[in-house]
């Protein structure tokens, strides 16, 4: 019996017909993943702009695009080929219009005309024009988001035909005019980003995080590398994250998507830099670990909110319904749009399905069964066309001004949209998880397997595979 399979056996429970959703009824878990996975896809190849590739921050509500949703959905095209939602011609043609742009794509230092600048890209950019949204940052982290699925596609795309072949010319420009030492405003450690307006943001990328695929990539470079001590500044803020949590000793970070982005892209399995051969494990079973820790906490429920239990689990950053402190069970609570949220921190009830979803790889046994029962009692009202919306909360029943979503009589609020940044997780993890397919492709690419070295990763796949 396969890893899927045995992890899913008996998981066949009923679901209610879902909006959209033809077939739903009697599903097994194995026919809700496939649906899961083709859904959310979709959000990359259909709402994505042909003319130019960038896609949506969200959906449907009218949005800018999202530098670190193109990376995923340059990583969602070679999935959608592996399983046959597209053909390969198709996801070639959408990356090259993709990698074209970016790489025609204005860079400078003005603040209004261009999209990046020194490699890096602003975190939002215009749907049509690609240029810089507003006044939005410079972001070191989304840019690597981007980066992520440019050399997924340069490594995936490995055959003779022309065009595969440019597109790992555009990759390699794209990786390689990036200026991570610029970056360093306070070396060793890599800034958060920059504005024209007001220089770099003062937080630089040290401690446990989303981020350690900024470093990584920074380290891998072969044109402007960080040096080893980028890593030491950014393993030095982990002491005060390591503990235990929930019944699971590991180095924490709240919201899942913490313990999520990354492993994206890189498989962890088996492989340490010194501070986890310290420890005895590696990433990938923090990340097991603090998904295990997200469900005791559910099932703790020490704030009380409605339907957190053994498999309604899973905070991270996602919308919310309001900012406003409200009464709730006699108490004061403070409530909040978008927001990272996690144990103790933030959380107001809102739970989305990425947190769970994101973390099938980690934990099967465990995120399935709340994959199904999410779909099984809350499918009706937040499953629809492109898989799971966003997020939701039982427990927000008020009359008051919301910030977005909308109110659903008996089940609370309901987000209207889906977020880039969430359906990208969900689409990579559940591939990773049945095939590893972006795991295995980005053990080839030479700049990431550079960057781990540096960083001083020993053993797994990196010794086995030289």
């Amino acid at each position: 019996m396969s890893l899927l399979s045995s992890a899913i056996a008996g998981c066949t429970d009923s679901h209610p017909n879902l909006r959209s959703s033809p077939g739903a009824e009697g599903s097994s878990a194995q026919e809700v993943l496939d649906d899961l996975e083709e859904r959310t896809f979709r959000y990359f190849w259909e709402t994505a702009n042909p003319e130019n590739g960038l896609v949506p921050d969200r959906y449907p509500s009218p949005s800018f695009s999202s530098i670190a949703a193109v990376g995923f959905g340059l990583t969602a095209y070679g999935i959608g080929v592996e399983r046959g939602y597209v053909s390969r011609e198709a996801a070639r043609e959408r990356v090259l219009t993709t990698l074209r742009f970016l790489r025609s794509a204005p860079q400078g230092p003005e603040a209004r005309g261009v999209s990046g600048h020194q490699g890096f890209f602003y975190h939002f950019l215009d749907m049509k024009s690609g240029r810089r949204f507003e006044s939005t940052e410079l972001s070191t982290v989304d840019t690597t988001w981007l980066l992520g699925g440019v050399l997924f596609a340069q490594s995936y795309f490995d055959g003779a035909d022309p065009r595969e072949a440019e597109i790992r010319t555009l990759a390699d420009e794209l990786y390689r005019r990036v200026d991570w030492r610029w970056a360093q405003a306070r070396s060793p450690a890599i800034a958060h980003g920059w504005s024209p307006e007001s220089g770099f943001i003062a937080y630089d990328w040290i401690g446990y995080n989303e981020a350690m695929l900024v470093v990584l990539l920074a380290l891998g470079s072969p044109t402007f590398p960080a040096e080893p001590e980028a890593w030491q500044a950014w393993t030095s803020g982990y002491e005060k994250d390591w503990g235990t949590f929930f019944g699971q000793e590991h180095l924490a970070f709240p919201p899942l998507f913490g313990h999520q982005y990354s492993q994206v892209w890189v498989d962890f399995r088996g492989i340490r830099d010194g501070y986890m051969r310290g420890r005895g494990i590696d990433y990938f079973e923090n990340s097991r670990r603090a998904t295990y820790a997200q469900r005791a906490y559910a099932m703790a429920n020490p704030q009380g909110w409605k339907g957190y239990g053994q498999d309604i689990w899973g905070l991270t950053a996602c919308d919310g319904p309001a900012e406003a402190e409200l009464d709730y069970q006699g108490r004061r609570r403070m409530f909040r749009g978008y927001s990272a949220r996690g144990p103790g921190f933030n959380d107001d009830g809102t739970l989305a399905p990425t947190a769970a979803a994101s973390s099938i790889p980690f934990a099967p046994e465990i995120a399935i069964p709340a994959i199904m029962e999410l779909r099984r009692r809350y499918g009706e009202h937040i499953y629809s066309t492109y898989g799971f919306l966003d997020s939701f909360n039982p427990s927000f029943e008020y009359d008051v001004p919301l910030q977005e979503g909308r109110r659903v009589p008996g089940l609370g609020w309901v987000a209207d949209d889906y977020l880039g940044i969430d359906q990208g997780p969900i689409l990579a993890m559940i591939e990773n998880y049945r095939s590893q397919l972006i795991w295995r492709v980005m053990r080839k690419n030479p700049y990431l397997r550079a960057g781990l070295e540096r960083a001083g990763f020993q053993g797994g796949w990196l010794e086995e595979e030289k």
